[in-house]
């Protein structure tokens, strides 16, 4: 369980595909100070997607196993060395809840439309799938990338978040341009909302 608060970006230092394993990624990613406690079997969110330690190396270098359904169906099947990736620890039962709950169960992929920079934010369009937006609404939350916005805005298959200047800072939504593709994940209140009901 996480919250969409990031803590920081790290890079990808390794990156290996195994295309007999329907594309499956072993990465290894430099986490530094954010790997600190860390140990193989605990959970870290990357862009979102919660992930597992298989393995702590030194200098702060983690490694991580992605599945290929989880490469085919987020951000992660496109990564390369040297991509810079949100971090963010797994949350403490006795910790403030800074965002909103947040499973590290990407739903999809969004693709940036546009992005307007203003003064004191940047407004980032975001085209999505009618399943995803189905369980959007305006002023609920969403993460992308991990991060925990608030939707301003939502048509039949775009959002718009408003993004301010130190969540651009710490995070890559700084860096991102469009036609980039970005983790989605709903609320998990919409997810149960739009269930299919069992028949009776």
């Amino acid at each position: 369980m996480f919250t969409g608060i990031v803590e920081g970006t790290a890079k990808v230092s390794a990156l290996a595909r195994d295309s007999s394993k329907g594309r499956s990624l072993h990465m290894t990613i430099d986490l530094g100070k954010k790997s600190a406690g860390l140990s193989a079997g605990q959970s870290v969110a990357i862009d979102g997607v919660c992930l597992t330690v298989t393995r702590r190396l030194a200098r702060g270098r983690c490694t991580f196993d992605v599945i290929g359904q989880t490469a085919r169906l987020t951000s992660l099947g496109l990564l390369k060395k040297g991509d810079s990736l949100n971090i963010e620890r797994s949350m403490k039962a006795n910790a403030r809840i800074e965002g909103h709950f947040v499973l590290g169960h990407v739903d999809g992929t969004g693709k940036v439309m546009r992005i307007q920079k203003k003064k004191d934010e940047s407004v980032i369009t975001i085209n999505v799938p009618k399943k995803i937006a189905d369980e959007l609404v305006t002023r609920g939350s969403v993460a992308i990338n991990g991060v925990s916005m608030t939707v301003a805005q939502k048509s039949k298959c775009a959002i718009r978040v408003c993004v301010i200047p130190h969540t651009l800072d710490i995070t890559n939504l700084g860096a991102l341009s469009a036609g980039d593709v970005v983790n989605v994940e709903t609320d998990i209140l919409a997810k149960y909302a739009h269930a299919p009901k069992l028949p009776k």
